[in-house]
């Protein structure tokens, strides 16, 4: 049987809405927080004023709290919607470490498929990584903000100087991830219009193409 292309949902609007608004969390906290960093840096180096946020320590301590809030609201509903839905189960695994080391020698020598909302073994990886990031980013901002009331979690870390180790350690993963994310965006620009309109353009069996066509 032939194939043909058809339009297809290849992101619901959860998942559209999440992503949006966690980019948007993930930067407010990531300019706050080096903008906190600066304040009392562990490490001989200061982040650019331009690149912070907040204006002194008290706004920049405010901007990153609201944006903390806001982000774990958000990658609750997600994960949420991710494990009611079957959307974590279908898109994020399984994730094999033969299928990430065989798709990163493709991805380095720009041989590497991709189609949008299909997942590849690397992105998957990422994914999952920067979900995991993102719990020990709270669990290690939360020992930072209560060493008192939460001692029990800031020991966890091995104190509170260790935690804030930690806590930057992971900040770095995940901007990590975020420059490596626009720059799949960049090489792979027909990615980005379906997570504003959640439809692509897709070879579909013509067997299937009744049920995967979506409606315009």
């Amino acid at each position: 049987m032939s194939d043909s292309q058809a339009i297809v949902l290849v992101h619901p609007v959860v998942v559209r809405v999440t992503h949006w608004i966690n980019a948007f969390a993930m930067i407010c906290m990531l300019m706050s927080g080096w903008a906190i960093y600066n304040a009392s840096p562990i490490f001989p180096f200061h982040f650019p004023v331009w690149a912070t946020v907040g204006g002194w320590l008290g706004g920049s301590i405010a901007w990153h709290f609201a944006a903390m809030w806001l982000l774990c609201a958000n990658g609750l509903l997600y994960l949420a919607y991710g494990v009611t839905s079957g959307h974590l189960r279908r898109k994020l695994l399984p994730v094999r470490a033969r299928d990430v080391a065989r798709d990163a020698a493709l991805a380095l020598r720009f041989r590497l498929p991709h189609e949008s909302g299909r997942y590849n073994a690397v992105q998957r990886a990422l994914y999952l990584s920067v979900l995991l990031l993102g719990a020990l980013l709270v669990a290690s901002g939360l020992s930072i903000w209560k060493p008192v009331q939460l001692s029990w979690l800031t020991a966890l870390f091995g104190g509170f100087d260790f935690a804030r180790r930690v806590h930057f350690v992971a900040m770095v993963g995940v901007a990590g991830f975020v420059v490596v994310h626009l720059l799949l965006v960049l090489l792979v620009p027909r990615t980005l219009p379906p997570m504003f309109t959640g439809r692509t353009r897709r070879r579909a069996h013509r067997t299937d193409e009744a049920s995967n066509r979506a409606r315009v």
